[in-house]
């Protein structure tokens, strides 16, 4: 008969394949059926070993998010907190790692997704397509402020598709 890998064992075999936040650590032992105080004591270990560290795992998760495809700071902040992150934690990674303006990095988002789309690749965008690109911008955690800005900068690079109001896009992509 196998004999049960110890609490602290499983945690630092999760730990070796990628870091975790605490939260992450307690919900996956507590479903492999450890033992609460089992696990406080694990995770307590962990953390006087330096081993787990939210802030600096939060650091690496917007890291890496950021260099995978630009997103907005509120997608990042939804996937920190749905992953048990404490809120003083969140706010402090992301003032430290992304810029408060978040225009070059939705343009940018706007820009690749013109370029999967060859119909939107150049000139203007159908009211349709300027819809789904405001959702895809909202989807990706950018703010009204930048994606309205986004979508009147292609409207304005393509002035003959003028009968555009601006709000009216606006809402039917945010809707």
């Amino acid at each position: 008969m196998r004999q049960r890998t110890s609490c602290y064992g499983k945690a630092i075999d999760l730990l070796s394949r990628r870091s975790h936040f605490e939260r992450e650590l307690e919900r996956k032992l507590s479903q492999r059926s450890y033992d609460e105080a089992e696990i406080a004591e694990t995770l307590d270990r962990l953390r006087t070993e330096n081993l787990v560290d939210d802030a600096k795992t939060a650091r690496e998760f917007i890291r890496g998010k950021l260099a995978r495809a630009p997103i907005g700071q509120m997608k990042l902040r939804s996937d920190l907190m749905r992953r048990g992150v404490a809120r003083e934690i969140v706010d402090e990674a992301l003032g430290a790692l992304v810029p408060e303006d978040d225009l070059p990095p939705t343009r940018e988002a706007a820009a690749r997704w013109r370029r999967r789309k060859p119909r939107t690749q150049s000139g203007p965008l159908s009211d349709r397509d300027r819809a789904a690109l405001a959702r895809h911008l909202a989807g990706r955690g950018f703010s009204k402020r930048a994606i309205f800005s986004v979508l009147r900068e292609i409207q304005d690079q393509n002035p003959d598709n003028d009968h555009w109001n601006d709000d009216d896009a606006f809402d039917e992509g945010l809707s």
